[in-house]
């Protein structure tokens, strides 16, 4: 992928640290106000193909229909686009076989408007590239790595990078973006321009992803085959968990889970056994006819982990940090790529009332992108909090409480279409946690109607069917 010239103009001058998802996102939010240069460390491919700097793409992904308004918002048509290069937009929950942390399976009900985009994160990647690099506002600068920022503590000025074997140089801007991801810096280098360490919060489950690759069986990729998703209960750990999601190709992207002392491993031929030895055996049922399209796939760097950057008494104008270098989630959840298309959103309309350069501008930026975070962590911490050892203090007894009544929210919404609603507004984050307590959730809770809670994974025999041949 050959670099674009370096823009030359009197608008304002943005850097951006990181081609991933959020890195791209950020760009995209950013041409409408500044030409940006978009600073990546490795070299990108030209399709739908792994790359270094991505590990969490080996594994199942999913973009939350609140994501996906975001995205479209941001770069018209991307999600239309993903389709007819082999995505798919389902049904939640139509579309989906799915047994909660509480172990109560959801009624597969069709009055939802909710759509989860679903394809491989090589595909949905090279889409988002392919939408960003087009623009003549983005000058992308490949295997180049950022040394530091320039500045002091008032004002970042630009920062130090080096492209292959050159010198050291500096990129001079108006406002630089950290997007680098789990691994960055910036914590170290607003303590070296004086500043104060920003306050993080770790919560770890233990969770151990392992992925595998299958052509789908039989008749299963003629069609819309549902996905299928074993979630793990807290309450009764190791939490196992197992989700099988039909990707582009005719293939199943299988990612199987678990947390300290029921972690799945490398091993080709313990990767079945794992999945029938779930709390349903659903998955594993699915996989005795599939033929594996390549080896296990593990990771196990998979611990929320949030760092309070608009929290900081003092923020130096013109730096910024957006996506998983100021929150990473636990990615069972499936909230990472929402949370940054929703924060590279709000970067964008904040900056058509703030001039980019101004004093005080980055601080407001830092506070404003923050606000999808809050909501994404509560559902992960919500969760994984329970698990031993996850975090320095066992959860409070308002975690507790809310717990509590997020379980009673999921039992209610398995059986009742108006409080699933409610519940996915939530989930797809589509709208603020407090839709919970709603009247559309607190009516069917308090006074029903009560449909029985389903026996079993509602597969319909036709799909059975469609993957046994």
């Amino acid at each position: 992928m050959p670099d674009s010239p370096v823009p030359r103009s009197t608008r304002p001058r943005a850097v951006v640290l990181g081609a991933g998802a959020a890195g791209l996102f950020a760009a995209a939010a950013l041409a409408e106000s500044a030409d940006v240069t978009l600073v990546e460390r490795d070299v990108l491919p030209e399709g739908p193909e792994p790359r270094r700097g991505v590990p969490q793409a080996r594994h199942a992904h999913l973009v939350w229909s609140g994501g996906v308004r975001a995205m479209d918002a941001l770069l018209p048509g991307l999600s239309a686009d993903v389709v007819s290069r082999g995505g798919r937009l389902a049904r939640i929950m139509a579309d989906m076989v799915s047994r909660a942390p509480n172990e109560i399976w959801f009624r597969r009900f069709l009055a939802t408007h909710h759509r989860n985009l679903i394809c491989s994160r090589d595909l949905l990647d090279s889409v988002i590239r392919d939408h960003v690099l087009k623009d003549e506002r983005v000058t992308l600068l490949q295997d180049t790595t950022a040394a530091g920022p320039e500045g002091d503590a008032g004002r970042v000025t630009g920062v130090r990078v080096r492209t292959g074997e050159e010198a050291e140089r500096v990129l001079a801007a108006d406002l630089v973006v950290d997007a680098t991801g789990r691994g960055s810096r910036a914590p170290e280098w607003l303590t070296g321009l004086g500043l104060d360490r920003v306050a993080e919060r770790k919560v770890d489950s233990g969770l151990t992803y392992a992925t595998r690759v299958f052509r789908a069986p039989g008749r299963a990729a003629d069609g819309d085959f549902p996905l299928v998703n074993v979630q793990a209960n807290p309450a009764r750990p190791p939490g196992r968990a197992g989700i099988v999601l039909p990707v582009e190709g005719g293939r199943w992207m299988v990612t199987l889970a678990g947390t300290r002392g029921g972690e799945p491993t490398a091993d080709p031929d313990a990767f079945v056994p794992f999945a029938l030895g779930l709390a349903d055996p659903v998955i594993g049922e699915l996989l005795r006819d599939a033929e594996p399209l390549g080896e296990v796939t593990v990771t196990r760097a998979t611990a929320n982990r949030r760092r309070y950057f608009e929290k900081l008494k003092r923020w130096p104008d013109g730096f910024l940090v957006l996506g998983d270098a100021a929150a990473g989630y636990n990615p069972v959840y499936g909230h990472g790529l929402t949370v940054a298309a929703q924060s590279a959103l709000l970067l964008r309309e904040a900056l058509r009332r703030l001039p980019l350069g101004a004093p005080g501008t980055a601080r407001a930026l830092q506070r404003v992108t923050a606000a999808p975070i809050g909501g994404a962590w509560d559902l992960a911490v919500g969760q994984d909090a329970f698990y031993p050892g996850a975090a320095d203090s066992p959860p409070t007894a308002a975690e507790r409480l809310l717990a509590r009544f997020v379980d009673r929210a999921v039992a209610t919404g398995a059986r009742n279409p108006r409080a699933m609603g409610a519940l996915l507004d939530v989930m797809s984050m589509e709208r603020p946690p407090t839709r919970l307590f709603s009247a559309d959730m607190l009516i069917p809770m308090l006074f029903g109607p009560r449909k029985p809670h389903l026996a079993g994974p509602p597969l319909t025999d036709a799909e059975r069917a469609a993957a046994e041949g």
